[in-house]
């Protein structure tokens, strides 16, 4: 295995121009590159495993994710597929365990490491797995590992690295969006106690996460510029001594037993009979909005008979798109599932076969996947506004 990846190590150090994240000149070693590159490809090829003994080690943050959920499912059939059976590791949100489990891994002859890291965001963490992992590729998936670049440098210092997710603000813009469109279209309809002004809950996640920043804020941010254009007023958030303007799930699992508790307690003090309900929620995932909504339907709203507070969320689950067939919630951003898993699935073959990771991200061509513009080592799987329409 080592031999293996050592040759493809080579013909990604020869090809740097291509494969390297922000390379822009070209130099010696790549204009000599070509014949090298195609005989180290061929001894990669010839040394690499079958793919039914490809030693697959997939890294799971927790089991209890609901998207990740239907993200497995699919990417073991696309594994069966390949001729691959993976090894599914769950760390149930604990970074210490996930570590211990990508050690045991490695000792155990691992061919390709493939992370959903436990604390997103962290490019130390990252470093870390990598550093373990020596020679042998790591494909990180879905939890980003850095913020404000520091994930491309982490990804521009490895040649045997990955990464494989979504483009972090882009769920919160079309949430925004799509808040602010529906909020102007039924003003007055949202406005229960006709203040002239919309009240409004945000459950955000894990406070850490960088999926969960970004829907924070832009959410917001997009959903009120729409609104102001229109000439309405801002949304305000329907707690004023909550100045961070949001509630998180304290156990960082985005769940839907955090949303409904918040929801419940909420109902106490926030009521459409004290004239100061909360009427319009913005969620994180599409397992908080379901929560929100379960509390909502215990007070009789939401439940196709009487007033609906709308409710958004961001994944496009089974379970939401059911929800907002019944007229239960409004709107979600569809996290592609079988995308992610796909892409993950296709690229982490390719790489076992000797392919050094960038080329394997590269050799994607599906219209949901799109190639960091400044890097070549990463890749996102499209989001898409999704309103059962």
């Amino acid at each position: 295995m080592k031999k293996r990846l050592l040759a493809a190590g080579l013909a990604g150090a020869m090809a740097l121009s291509l494969t390297a994240c922000g390379a822009k000149e070209e130099t010696a070693a790549t204009t000599a590159a070509p014949a090298a590159t195609e005989a180290a490809k061929e001894a990669a090829t010839e040394a690499a495993p079958a793919a039914d003994d490809a030693k697959v080690v997939v890294f799971w943050y927790d089991e209890s994710d609901v998207y990740l959920g239907s993200v497995r499912d699919a990417m073991n059939k696309e594994f069966e597929a390949l001729g691959i059976t993976p090894d599914n590791q769950f760390a149930a949100n604990n970074q210490s365990t996930q570590i211990d489990q990508i050690n045991t891994a490695i000792a155990g002859g691992a061919d390709i490491l493939v992370v959903n890291q436990v604390t997103s965001g962290a490019s130390d963490t990252a470093e870390d797995i990598i550093a373990a992992a020596g020679d042998i590729p790591v494909l990180f998936f879905n939890r980003a590992i850095g913020t404000d670049g520091s994930d491309v440098a982490v990804l521009e210092a490895n040649s045997t690295i990955a990464f494989i997710g979504t483009d972090a603000p882009a769920a919160g813009h079309m949430q925004g969006k799509m808040i602010g469109d529906y909020a102007v279209a039924n003003f007055d309809a949202i406005d229960l106690n006709k203040d002239g002004s919309i009240s409004y809950a945000m459950f955000k996640g894990d406070e850490a996460n960088v999926e969960a920043i970004y829907r924070t804020q832009y959410g917001l941010e997009d959903a009120n510029a729409v609104l102001e254009a229109a000439g309405k007023p801002a949304l305000v958030y329907f707690d004023a001594a909550n100045t961070d303007c949001y509630q998180v799930d304290q156990g960082g699992a985005w769940s839907a037993a955090a949303a409904k508790e918040y929801m419940d307690t909420n109902f106490v003090s926030y009521n459409e009979a004290n004239g100061n309900m909360i009427e319009l929620i913005i969620c994180n995932n599409d397992g908080m909005a379901e929560g929100a909504i379960a509390s909502l339907q215990e007070k009789g709203y939401n439940t196709g008979d009487g007033h609906v507070v709308p409710v958004f969320g961001v994944d496009a689950t089974d379970n939401a798109k059911a929800l907002i067939a019944e007229g239960a919630m409004t709107g979600t951003i569809k996290q592609d599932a079988q995308g992610m898993a796909a892409a993950v699935a296709q690229s982490a073959k390719a790489i076992v076969d000797g392919t050094a990771p960038a080329e394997a991200l590269a050799g994607l061509k599906d219209e949901r996947f799109s190639l960091d513009a400044e890097c070549a080592s990463k890749l996102y799987v499209a989001y898409a506004p999704y309103t059962g329409e």
